[in-house]
């Protein structure tokens, strides 16, 4: 078997750590956990990322990018409301099927929170530029209405609230969204 490259290497510890961070958050995950996950020495984990908020930033920013990746997708083309029921019904779908991505988002808001009261403020630019990404990726597709926009994001913190304490498809608090933002199926914990 070929040795992987740094960067195939890096893209696992992301991932490794997506799913660690999703489960612990900032503060109760170690670099062990990470590394263990991925099978490499913590030193050598340091050798890719220059520390544990480092590698948080990393995983926050890949967690952004893909929501950014499928608002994007997902609306191609569309406008207005299509838009917005074709990107409603991906992001549903997607934090239904991968939970540590819908779990990383909170632990994300959690993280900068937190760190803010300690005074540390890298966090939060960080989450902030990546939550401006993605207010332009779907302010633009709905009209570039600022209403529009900014109805669509709180339904959507909605549903990340609602789907992340457990509320069942068919469960009488999703009755006032939109249907493509109801969860659909089981979820799975």
């Amino acid at each position: 078997m070929a040795r992987m490259s740094a960067e195939e290497r890096r893209e696992s510890v992301i991932r490794a750590a997506t799913a660690e961070f999703a489960r612990g958050g900032y503060h109760g995950t170690s670099t062990e956990a990470i590394a263990k996950r991925v099978g490499v020495s913590q030193p050598y984990l340091f050798r890719l990322f220059p520390g544990k908020k480092a590698i948080f930033l990393a995983a926050a920013e890949r967690c952004v990018e893909d929501t950014i990746r499928t608002f994007g997708e997902a609306s191609k083309g569309l406008e207005g409301e299509e838009a917005l029921h074709a990107m409603a019904d991906a992001y549903t779908r997607v934090i239904a099927e991968q939970p540590e991505w819908l779990m990383m988002q909170m632990q994300m808001y959690v993280a900068v929170g937190a760190a803010e009261q300690d005074g540390d403020t890298e966090f939060g630019e960080a989450v902030r530029a990546g939550w401006m990404r993605l207010w332009d990726t779907v302010h633009l597709p709905l009209g570039a209405d600022v209403n529009e926009t900014t109805t669509f994001l709180a339904y959507g913190m909605l549903v990340n609230c609602l789907t992340a304490m457990g509320f069942p498809p068919g469960h009488r608090v999703w009755e006032g969204m939109y249907p493509s933002a109801r969860i659909k199926g089981r979820l799975e914990h």
